[in-house]
């Protein structure tokens, strides 16, 4: 029996029929050179055959003294969480979108465990693909994708390789964590220690120093005044799931030509995607969007990845800048040196805290939309429009039982007054977008992936002038 931590028990809270709590992950493979046409469905015999579960994969929920826990559960029902499913002709990825959308949209079922692993055929070019789904309770974002990388291998000649839930676990979930996110952050400030009364000093002289460049800089990223837009109204439980890679090489060339990072053009295009759609709905604030971006605070990086000479963020490992995105600027080029800005400034007003300084800072200033968001009574108090996440992936190429990986691609939450998610991840020598919104909010959410095509086209055509 193991209690659930009060951030793990707000994400049950949080969720309701129309905002399903779960994260997940596709992953699109192809055959193994030599395979049969039947590859997919001997792979299928073979993970039935693997019954061994381990946790958390093997948890449940129960309660003990009105508190939630987790327990083992003593009558899993395999064929419930593994499905081996088609998709219908002419198997596109149009239609593997379409299914991912679907599934992501349905609740699980709370009396088993809170995971569903699905093995989909059917794919045109002798693919075929997996997507996974798991509560946020039982698993966060960073930790999901770590599972599935120890689930591949490098090499493409390894066989009878275990499905996912039957992974020996490594230490701990809540160490594992290298990305914050919002309700860890105020689940952290709400924790008691000794630590978080010594932040106090520093965590006030820096919200006073943000309030004061707010009031003197309008442009600056103030904590308390992003716009208010359709990306924050509620939402049904309806999901519309787009996914598109992009090549890091072009992306490192409009780095090097700016002398920005790989983070900075990624929310760059971001922002242009978020601007263009927005425009075709006659809906873009007047003011600039701002984005809630999770940042590794390390090391600072250079865009080729080497580390800068010594600049050196001691002690501080992670943090939220809420980045102005300046969708209010029309020339790409501009708008990528103002968001890189902005980016810096974050990290540098970090350089200086230590890591409970930085959990506490970003929770205090998260407060707000803490507040909105779970009851939507402060709208003056919109914090950010939307989530760009950026999870490190594999940098090799990677194989499961002799199928060669070829794009990992992230599914994440959806909310009431959070209608949209952009989380990307790094695999090989590629960049995968993964949006999730809700399809009623935000029509035609498949377009942004061409409108993040052109956001990158437009910066490349700036090195060519």
């Amino acid at each position: 029996m193991k209690p659930l931590s009060p951030t793990d028990q707000l994400f049950l809270w949080l969720e309701k029929r129309q905002q399903p709590m779960h994260v997940g992950g596709l992953q699109i493979f192809s055959f193994p050179e030599d395979a049969p046409d039947d590859y997919v469905s001997k792979l299928a015999e073979q993970l039935r055959s693997d019954t061994e579960v381990t946790a958390p994969f093997n948890q449940r929920l129960d309660s003990r003294l009105a508190q939630p826990v987790w327990v083992h559960d003593d009558h899993l029902d395999l064929e419930h969480h593994f499905r081996f499913e088609a998709l219908p002709t002419p198997g596109r990825i149009r239609e593997l979108l379409a299914f991912v959308s679907a599934e992501h949209s349905h609740l699980m079922d709370r009396e088993r465990p809170l995971w569903e692993f699905h093995l989909i055929e059917g794919l045109s070019d002798r693919q075929f693909a997996v997507y996974i789904k798991v509560h946020h309770s039982l698993v966060d974002g960073v930790s999901a994708m770590r599972m599935t990388q120890r689930m591949l291998s490098t090499d493409p000649s390894k066989r009878n390789m275990p499905p996912v839930w039957d992974l020996s676990v490594r230490a701990g979930r809540k160490e594992d964590r290298s990305e914050p996110s919002l309700w860890h952050s105020i689940g952290h400030l709400l924790g008691a220690s000794g630590k978080q009364l010594s932040t106090v000093p520093t965590v006030a002289r820096e919200l006073l120093r943000t309030v004061k460049a707010a009031r003197k800089d309008p442009a600056y990223n103030s904590i308390f005044h992003a716009p208010r837009s359709i990306l924050n109204r509620k939402i049904t439980g309806s999901r519309r799931f787009a996914a598109q890679s992009y090549c890091l090489k072009r992306i490192k060339a409009v780095c090097h030509a700016h002398d920005t990072t790989v983070n900075d053009v990624v929310t760059a295009m971001c922002a242009s995607a978020l601007r263009t759609y927005l425009m075709n709905l006659d809906a873009l604030p007047d003011k600039p969007l701002i984005a809630m971006v999770p940042v590794s605070l390390r090391k600072y990086q250079k865009s080729d990845g080497s580390e800068s000479e010594g600049r050196q963020a001691e002690g501080n490992q992670v943090g939220v800048i809420l980045a102005n995105l300046h969708t209010d600027e029309g020339n790409a080029v501009t708008r990528l040196r103002k968001i890189h800005q902005g980016m810096q400034e974050g990290k540098d007003r970090y350089a200086h805290m230590s890591p409970e300084e930085i959990l506490n800072y970003t929770a205090l200033t998260l407060a707000p939309a803490a507040f909105n968001l779970l009851t939507g009574m402060a709208p003056k108090w919109q914090t950010f429009n939307v989530v760009i996440s950026n999870v490190p992936g594999p940098k090799e190429a990677c194989y499961w039982n002799g199928a060669k990986l070829e794009g990992m691609y992230p599914v994440s939450i959806a909310m009431d007054r959070l209608a949209l998610n952009m989380t990307l991840t790094s695999y090989n020598d590629q960049v995968e977008f993964g949006l999730i919104g809700c399809r009623r909010t935000l029509p035609s959410l498949q377009r942004m992936l061409d409108y993040l095509e052109d956001g990158l086209v437009e910066l490349e055509r700036a090195l060519v002038s």
